[in-house]
């Protein structure tokens, strides 16, 4: 090229980029919290390919070549401004990169120093390495969000940076735009041959798998003057087995991003989806967690190839990432603080295992044992829930918790690997039992507080025990027994059976008592349920608590308690009889408190009267001759002129 001397200036416009040491990765599922459950990585039968090598092949496709430098020259005449500088004006700082020179004059970015380490563990404060205020994103996310492609990737990012005004800002549109907009590519990530992602292509497309996220991401961020690297490593996504090793090629690739004069981390890829491994399709879930997530938690699914990306002091070890409890990223968002055994295999002692579960505030947990709801005891309290667990087989089993936020649904927070050695024989539980056990914050806000019992489990020594609580004014209780048995045993005793063997009577101070006598020796579920007395028609009762209650003496026989049409208040009380089946051809005694009640009868063969005591009591007897069934009759009135019944025995055979 020649130049012309009558030319009054010269201008040479150098943009030099320069990588870090090559890095290897695998090409593997690279979704997060979606193993063995809706919204997971399908697995791949292509095998393993090179997110190192995809990197590498989209910045020379880009003309971001590790091993050169990307020139630009520009000869232009005095007082022009030149076009690499107008395509380089989005911001004041586009040329403030991080790059900094060595001794030798070498361009380089920063790597991470002692002020960019965050001390582990964990201190709880906030879920940030940044201390952040999410609201003060609320107008930008929305913006960002409908911002659509016109035409190139300069053009996209100086739209999305109109609503920018920090680095922060910046980084938040971007973020917020790859989220909301790039689509997983379940193909190419069973690409044998690594297909590499330009960010034209993905553009045009608006797919990419994590290499072509985390390029895309340090592309946008290096257009709008942000300091962004790609770093690669292993990862706990679909297909990872609580406890494997990892070893080989890395498998997955996220960002660090420079701001406030520290390294942050995000993942892009993670942060935008799920891909339900039932249907292989992909869905858009934003998940905020993975957006600057604080270091001691991103280091739970994310190993980087160079232990400084950690942002750790101390760093962990690879064997210390393959031998911690994965804390998936919904544990963090469901607002749960920590675990306890914090390993992820667990050995049973005495046929047990014991789990407990710390958080901020009072959420609903659920289990499952290897994919099924049994064979434990959950309860629930304000500050987390504790967890037994009694394997009904020995050998492995797999554990998993799970967490409600405010909708109804459940997610997988935690996942265990647990061995068990022996079976405790005595550790039947009912399968009617319901999750969870015993009363909590949850039945209190269905009405019932101040429990007599706080323990979930109940020893009946000689197969009867009382359990009381205050009810508010506006709900009605309903309970019901359940045996081991119930469901096509040899003990079924059916609906109307189940709930005669729990009495309820309703105490001073809006308290109610439920008094259980079991029909025999085992273990036993009783269920509780609420309704508002105002519901309307139809409106079933709620489910509120229920406890296992167990007996060991095999001699107990209970029978039913008499099968009650009344609402037994203040001041009522069954004394006798309290069975409720009566012996054939015999003067049977009743006593009853009934306060208020005008006349009380017995009906059987005859009608008799009950006399009223000094003490307040209804007393009087019947014979059962010639009977199948004896009724309890009341006239609530003096002024009125029918009887209702309140109670109704079966007369045995003779």
């Amino acid at each position: 090229m020649e130049l012309q001397k009558d030319n009054p200036s010269v201008a040479i416009d150098m943009l030099l980029i320069v990588q870090s040491e090559k890095r290897r990765a695998a090409h593997g599922p690279d979704l997060a919290d979606g193993q063995d459950e809706p919204g997971a990585l399908q697995p791949r039968a292509g095998g393993l390919q090179s997110v190192a090598s995809g990197i590498q092949r989209w910045q020379k496709l880009e003309g971001n070549d590790p091993h050169g430098t990307q020139v630009t020259v520009e000869i232009h005449p005095q007082d022009t401004v030149p076009q690499l500088l107008k395509k380089l004006s989005l911001t004041k700082r586009t040329y403030n990169l991080g790059l900094h020179g060595d001794k030798n004059g070498n361009t380089r970015a920063r790597q991470p120093g002692t002020k960019d380490a965050h001390v582990y563990p964990w201190d709880r404060s906030s879920l940030k390495s940044l201390t952040l205020d999410l609201q003060q994103f609320e107008k930008l996310d929305t913006y960002a969000a409908q911002v659509t492609v016109k035409s190139g990737l300069d053009e996209l990012v100086s739209d999305l940076l109109q609503e920018a005004h920090s680095d922060l800002e910046r980084v938040r549109a971007i973020w917020i735009w790859i989220c909301h907009h790039i689509e997983y590519d379940i193909n190419a990530s069973n690409d044998k041959d690594c297909r590499v992602f330009k960010p034209t292509e993905i553009l045009r497309t608006q797919k990419a798998n994590c290499d072509g996220y985390s390029g895309l991401f340090e592309k946008m961020c290096r257009i709008a003057g942000v300091q962004c690297l790609t770093i690669p490593g292993y990862s706990k996504g679909f297909g990872y087995q609580t406890g494997q090793s990892f070893s080989g090629e890395f498998d997955h690739a996220w960002n660090a991003v420079f701001l406030d004069g520290r390294w942050h981390l995000l993942d892009s890829t993670w942060g935008s989806g799920l891909v339900d491994a039932a249907t292989s399709k992909f869905t858009f879930l934003y998940n905020e967690f993975y957006f600057l997530t604080h270091p001691a938690l991103f280091i739970e699914d994310h190993f980087p190839d160079n232990k400084n990306w950690q942002l750790l002091k101390p760093p962990r070890s690879l064997r210390q990432f393959e031998n911690s409890v994965y804390h998936k990223s919904e544990f963090y968002n469901k607002g749960l603080l920590s675990v306890h055994p914090d390993v992820p295999m667990i050995r049973t002692v005495n046929g047990k295992a014991t789990i407990t579960v710390q958080s901020r505030a009072p959420t609903a947990f659920m289990f499952l044992l290897d994919g099924k709801q049994e064979h434990g005891l959950l309860s629930l309290r304000r500050d987390g829930m504790k967890l037994d667990v009694f394997p009904p087989a020995p050998g492995p089993h797999k554990l998993q918790l799970l967490a409600r936020g405010p909708s109804d649904v459940y997610s997988a927070v935690l996942e265990f690997a647990l061995l068990c050695n022996y079976v405790d024989p005595g550790a039947r539980l009912p399968a009617a039992l319901h999750q969870p056990v015993g009363p909590s914050w949850l039945s209190e806000q269905l009405g019932l507080t101040r429990p007599s019992h706080h323990d979930p489990v109940i020893q009946a020594r000689d197969g009867r025990c009382s359990v009381s609580f205050c009810v508010a004014d506006d709900c009605s209780v309903l309970a019901s027994l359940h045996g081991d048995d119930d469901g096509g045993g040899d003990h079924d005793e059916g609906e109307d059976a189940r709930r005669r063997h729990v009495f309820q009577l309703r105490r001073e101070q809006r308290r109610t008592e439920l008094r259980v006598r079991l029909p025999r020796a085992g273990a036993f579920a009783l269920k509780i349920f609420v309704r508002q007395r105002q519901a309307a028609p139809g409106d079933n009762f709620a489910f509120a608590c229920n406890y296992l209650v167990c007996c060991r003496d095999a001699a107990v026989r209970w029978p039913a308690f008499p099968e009650s049409f009344r609402d037994w208040g203040p001041g009522d009380e069954l004394l006798e009889p309290l069975s409720g089946v009566l012996p054939a051809d015999r003067d049977v005694r009743f006593k009853l408190r009934l306060p208020g009640v005008a006349q009380a009868l017995v009906k059987a063969h005859d009608t008799r009267p009950l006399a009223l005591s000094a003490d307040g009591y209804w007393e009087g007897s019947c014979s059962t001759a010639g009977c199948q069934e004896v009724l309890v009759l009341v006239l609530e009135n003096a002024n009125h002129s029918f009887y209702s019944y309140i109670l109704k025995y079966q007369v045995g055979s003779p």
